[in-house]
């Protein structure tokens, strides 16, 4: 008989939820046959079988496994049919709902946690809540690193170094119904990485980008390339390449931040990660090696990472190790200028807006024309304001002058 483990599928996640379960208990499967579905703060992925048998489910739908907990086991009927599991370590959070509001969500806590993983009873979760502190920091005294009360309270009683901004949930009053909706495992990810965005010194350049050219290239080629390579081209495509000749040019736009070692980083390959708006929330999507593709290659890998964000295919390696980030808010058919959050530990992002009809300048004539906002945010402590107008500046005189794009 085989357990089958929740193990660290990619950038030592340690925790997952079971979302569904592919095959029902008792169902014979096959070797690498797909059977759960887990969601991690990166993806959802499938969970194969590691042998073929028969399946015994040991971790429920709805619930949080932990790194190396045991989630079914497979053998023969003959394995199973005394087999007796250990209680499972799985997590199950229940919703209070439809709710008055001030009723925090209640937690059954596993009998046993690995040493790695946080220990605290409900009531004194809840007051971590309540104090609105962050459990990850609070070291238990108690058996096995169990974090008690007192443990909290001395965290409570010193002084903070930042001011709070947010008021505890549990102590907010409302005047109407509510609902509490839990926080997916990828929606906490998305709330971790913005507030890491936010401690970022965030500066932002914005400019007009005169599309007409740029309009016309893509409406001359975007037939061809649907016919000949059966994908459609977009204006994202010229602005990904665009950016890429731009990040050459301005190398420091490619980089992070290392300030324990006092160090930039500048990064010599340029994966651009693309914002995906899918249905389990933004999803940060990766074109590996930009620089060597060409508007088709470009074209074909946006079309392929999209339909996989949307659907819930993606896989964890598709979104990892960008080095610069585009999000397309123009996409959604809104926005003049904004200034995007910028993705850790990138040190810029590029947000791109509705492209729209404007008079523009010709030759000293007024003119209908196409005009397309785009915004620079950046990392303060890498990128100065100048470095800043000089990337902008290379993306601009590139889309008004595509004829460098070849097919």
């Amino acid at each position: 008989m085989k357990e089958l483990k929740f193990v660290d599928v990619g950038e030592g996640i340690t925790e997952g939820h079971i979302r569904k379960w592919l095959v029902p208990d008792g169902t014979n499967v096959k070797e690498d046959q797909a059977i759960v579905k887990v969601e991690t703060d990166k993806a959802i992925v499938d969970v194969p079988a590691p042998i073929g048998g028969t399946v015994k489910i040991n971790a429920q739908e709805n619930t949080t496994v932990h790194l190396g907990d045991v989630i079914a086991y497979i053998g023969t009927p003959a394995d199973l049919k005394n087999f007796k599991a250990p209680a499972s370590k799985a997590t199950l959070t229940i919703e209070k709902g439809p709710a008055s509001g001030n009723l925090p969500r209640q937690e059954v806590a596993p009998q046993a946690m690995a040493s790695k993983e946080v220990i605290a009873t409900p009531s004194v979760r809840k007051m971590i809540r309540e104090l609105n502190l962050d459990i990850n920091n609070i070291t238990g005294s108690g058996p096995g690193g169990r974090i008690m009360e007192n443990d909290v309270t001395a965290i409570a009683s010193k002084p903070r170094t930042t001011p709070e901004t947010s008021v505890s949930p549990s102590k907010q009053m409302f005047s109407g119904e509510v609902e509490r909706v839990k926080l997916t495992q990828i929606r906490k990810a998305i709330a971790k990485n913005m507030e890491e965005s936010a401690k970022i010194p965030r500066a932002a350049h914005m400019d007009l980008v005169n599309a007409n050219a740029l309009f016309a290239a893509l409406n001359s080629m975007k037939k061809e390339v649907e016919q000949k390579y059966s994908t459609k081209l977009t204006l994202m495509s010229f602005i990904i390449k665009a950016a890429v000749e731009a990040l050459k040019e301005n190398q420091r736009v490619n980089s992070s931040y290392d300030g324990a070692a006092g160090e930039v980083i500048i990064k010599k390959y340029y994966n651009i990660g693309i914002a995906v708006d899918s249905p389990d929330g933004l999803r940060v999507v990766v074109i590996k090696n930009a620089d060597k593709k060409n508007i088709v290659d470009l074209a074909k890998d946006l079309e392929d990472l999209h339909q996989k964000a949307l659907n819930g295919t993606i896989s964890i390696d598709e979104m990892r190790d960008s080095t610069f980030t585009i999000t397309n808010v123009g996409s959604l058919g809104g926005g003049y200028l904004s200034v995007p959050m910028i993705n850790p530990p990138e040190v810029a992002i590029l947000g791109v807006h509705l492209l729209r009809d404007a008079a523009v300048v010709d030759n000293g004539q007024i003119k209908a024309g196409k005009i397309l906002p785009i915004s620079l945010s950046y990392d303060h402590r890498v990128v100065d304001g100048a470095d800043g107008v000089r990337f902008t500046n290379s993306i601009i005189k590139r889309l008004q002058d595509p004829s460098f794009l070849k097919l």
